[in-house]
């Protein structure tokens, strides 16, 4: 997290910094990017960046959390517009990040991201979609599914279920990024893989 001081910047500084570290990471991975091209873009001296952050590692952290924050919100919002339809609220936050293609600075962050997963990124990409570390703004996500369009048997299973999901909404990103799919291509085979679990598998 970042440190204090950081939170103590006047906004529009705070909001040269974010957008810095915003433009690096989209331009490469995490790994690859590099703090001098941050501070050059915000035009602070190198040693500033440490008063604000512990290294590049806890920049990109903060992006991508207040990222999943503001997806989160968007998630809630769509089940309640499907009436906690949760197989076509997975299909509408889909479309409407695919569609953030316009805003090539946003879509690169998360070509980068998903591309170069690790175990830390996947972890707070799927609180997009559960309940875990809530920050109370939100109601929880699981109060918000209609339940009784699941064949599932209590919470316990609703979990497993929003894992397997998740684990599908992942690798179509993935294959979308990798594969560079138009994305009529990618919502499509995303359509398809959520059409087969709704209905079940099992004839």
């Amino acid at each position: 997290m970042p440190k204090p001081t950081f939170y103590k910047l006047p906004e529009d500084k705070r909001q040269t910094l974010i957008h810095a570290a915003e433009k690096e990471f989209s331009r490469v991975p995490l790994f690859e990017a590099s703090i001098s091209n941050i501070v050059k873009s915000a035009e602070i001296p190198r040693g500033s960046f440490y008063q604000y952050f512990e290294d590049k590692d806890d920049a990109f952290f903060y992006l991508l959390n207040d990222q999943v924050k503001k997806r989160r919100a968007i998630f809630a919002h769509v089940l309640q517009k499907y009436d906690g339809d949760i197989f076509d609220a997975m299909c509408e936050i889909f479309r409407i990040t695919l569609q953030e293609s316009a805003d090539e600075e946003s879509i690169n962050f998360l070509r980068n991201a998903f591309l170069n997963m690790t175990h830390k990124i996947e972890e707070i990409f799927t609180r997009i979609f559960s309940d875990s570390e809530s920050d109370g703004k939100h109601e929880e996500i699981s109060r918000l599914i209609d339940k009784e369009q699941l064949n599932i048997s209590g919470d316990e299973e609703l979990y497993y279920v929003m894992q397997i999901l998740t684990s599908v909404t992942f690798r179509n990103f993935i294959e979308k990024f990798a594969r560079e799919l138009s994305n009529e291509e990618a919502m499509r085979n995303y359509a398809i893989e959520i059409h087969l679990l709704k209905k079940g598998l099992h004839k």
